[in-house]
């Protein structure tokens, strides 16, 4: 099975830090962020990771190389103008597919997260064929307190269910997909988000809940906060 980093945004909310460096290289904990999901990817088991870029792109692949030096082969999915999220994947789809495998896995470049990759894994055969996807899901964090989607006793993830307040989770931009999600769509889909739902209409979609640490690093203040944490956690 494949991996996929999402890593072609602006990060505009991350100015003035993205007007020079892309968002996935900017460093917390001493390195850069995306090497966290490469190290990890590595860990567990992934060897071949495709990374689209499209803003500062060439900087991304001026880094990270070939992938040697995490034991990966990574692959660009090189987009020019960024395209949204779904768009970007449907893009990459040729590098993700492998022979009697639909299944990949897709990370979003502007998270860090201690959850255990391997915790991710398709159905097994025959077991509920119907899943299109399944999403790690967190607690709700200060700047989402209302949440995703929720995640129903069987496992299930749905976005308006009859469920008392507090109950909702937050995406955190761990998945895993199937090809069949992304049929007759282009790359000009739009974002992920949509895709999921209409998905999850028809129940679809399941979801795992991760109950560690995640961040998303999508401000300045939260790469710092992070950054900090991660300084105290070193031995």
């Amino acid at each position: 099975m494949k991996a996929m980093i999402l890593a072609a945004g602006k990060g505009e909310r991350m100015r003035p830090l993205t007007l020079t460096t892309p968002k996935p290289l900017l460093s917390v904990g001493g390195k850069p962020l995306i090497e966290y999901h490469l190290e990890r990817l590595q860990q567990a088991g992934f060897r071949d990771v495709v990374i689209n870029h499209a803003w500062l792109g060439e900087q991304i692949e001026y880094t990270l190389s070939s992938g040697e030096r995490f034991g990966l082969s990574l692959h660009y999915s090189r987009e020019g103008e960024p395209l949204e999220t779904a768009g970007g994947i449907v893009r990459a789809l040729p590098l993700l597919s492998t022979p009697g495998n639909d299944w990949f896995m897709v990370i979003n470049g502007d998270i860090w997260a201690d959850f255990d990759l391997t915790r991710l894994q398709p159905p097994a055969a025959g077991e509920q064929p119907a899943i299109d996807a399944i999403l790690v899901m967190a607690d709700n964090p200060k700047h989402n307190r209302q949440g995703d989607f929720c995640l129903k006793d069987g496992g299930m993830l749905c976005e308006a269910c009859a469920v008392k307040e507090g109950e909702t989770l937050t995406f955190t931009g761990i998945s895993l997909l199937h090809r069949r999600l992304f049929e007759g769509l282009t790359d000009q889909a739009g974002k992920l988000g949509p895709v999921l739902r209409a998905a999850m209409g028809k129940d679809r979609v399941a979801g795992l809940h991760h109950d560690g640490l995640w961040v998303d690093v999508g401000t300045p203040e939260r790469l710092r906060a992070l950054d900090q944490q991660l300084a105290v956690q070193e031995p």
